[in-house]
């Protein structure tokens, strides 16, 4: 089916760029553009007449329009809806064409992108409760992987050559997956409680291997922005306690998969792969180690979320190839 084939391809290509779009926004502090959901200051587009900035001051007295902000949001969830409607088309496809096409992941996926859409309301609704933010993120990358998977079901080819070396890789690949799941939220959790400054520099961090941390604050879930469960300002302690673990993270992530990638350039038909990901690593990393020592500039943040993505999407693929039939 060639108009599926299509829709999901474009459905990848789309989530690719609202994941980066999404990091965008929140790392430019624009989260709260617009006030409200779906539409902007009561409008489908960003307010520009002198009747609809009336209208804004009026409705939204303290929340006064930052129109850079805002259009900065809207054409975030401009993508976004967009990616809706293509997963809808996705599904209705599939539904129409079902001795043909497969149905479970299109429709596990509609019922993510419907969560996700609820978690950018929250987001907004809730004023940037971080765990609804990091959430939302994880939604984000959930999408991108159950697309990548289905594109690769469709697109992707499988090596002549099948047997003891991919049944050894399979296992590796799978907690690799796992690994760089946790270690992207831990990444969504930092970004999202401003966190990513709370030690500027490296390899130590407030000059030391081991600061003074609270981690009982740090991972508490449910809780305001900036704020304890108790309603107190969060402090310095626990904001380090949330850095600290994603570098920590981030060292236990580079370690394996950088192995894994070893592993997959030895492994026969799966050498470009592997290089992929080893590149995608190293870029990733340096990336990291960027952000702390330029301070977090906004172009280098925004990179180190995309090439989390693609790092994503690689080992998607190699976990598709690890189960893949002879001959496809």
């Amino acid at each position: 089916m060639k108009l599926f084939d299509r829709l999901v391809l474009a459905a990848v290509l789309l989530t690719f760029c609202v994941v980066v779009l999404g990091a965008y926004v929140r790392l430019s502090d624009a989260g709260l553009g617009c006030p409200d959901w779906p539409g902007c200051y009561g409008h489908l587009t960003v307010p520009q007449s002198e009747s609809a900035l009336a209208h804004v001051e009026k409705a939204f007295p303290d929340k006064p329009l930052e129109t850079h902000k805002a259009w900065k949001e809207m054409v975030h969830r401009y993508f976004a809806g967009t990616l809706g409607l293509l997963i809808l088309a996705i599904f209705i496809t599939a539904w129409r064409n079902r001795r043909r096409l497969p149905t479970v992941l299109p429709t596990i996926l509609l019922l993510v992108v419907t969560f996700q859409a609820a978690l950018g309301m929250w987001t907004v609704t809730l004023l940037l409760k971080p765990v609804i933010v990091s959430a939302h993120l994880l939604g984000g990358m959930t999408t991108l992987a159950l697309l990548t998977w289905l594109a690769h079901r469709r697109f992707g080819s499988m090596p002549s050559i099948y047997g003891a070396n991919f049944n050894a890789l399979r296992p590796w690949a799978r907690i690799g997956l796992l690994i760089l799941a946790v270690q992207i939220f831990l990444g969504g959790w930092t970004s999202s409680n401003y966190a990513a400054l709370a030690c500027t520099d490296f390899p130590t961090c407030q000059g030391g291997l081991f600061p003074v941390m609270d981690f009982a604050n740090a991972f508490h879930m449910i809780r305001e922005l900036g704020e304890t469960a108790n309603g107190e300002q969060l402090s310095l302690a626990a904001l380090t306690a949330i850095h600290w673990v994603h570098r920590l993270g981030a060292l236990i992530t580079f370690l394996y998969l950088g192995w894994l990638a070893i592993k997959t350039m030895r492994t026969p038909r799966l050498g470009d792969l592997g290089i992929a990901i080893a590149g995608l690593l190293v870029v990733q990393i340096t990336l990291g180690i960027s952000n702390i020592m330029f301070r977090l500039p906004l172009p280098v943040a925004v990179a180190h979320n995309a090439v989390a993505a693609l790092l994503l999407i690689s080992l998607v693929v190699l976990n598709s190839k690890t189960t893949m039939k002879s001959g496809r």
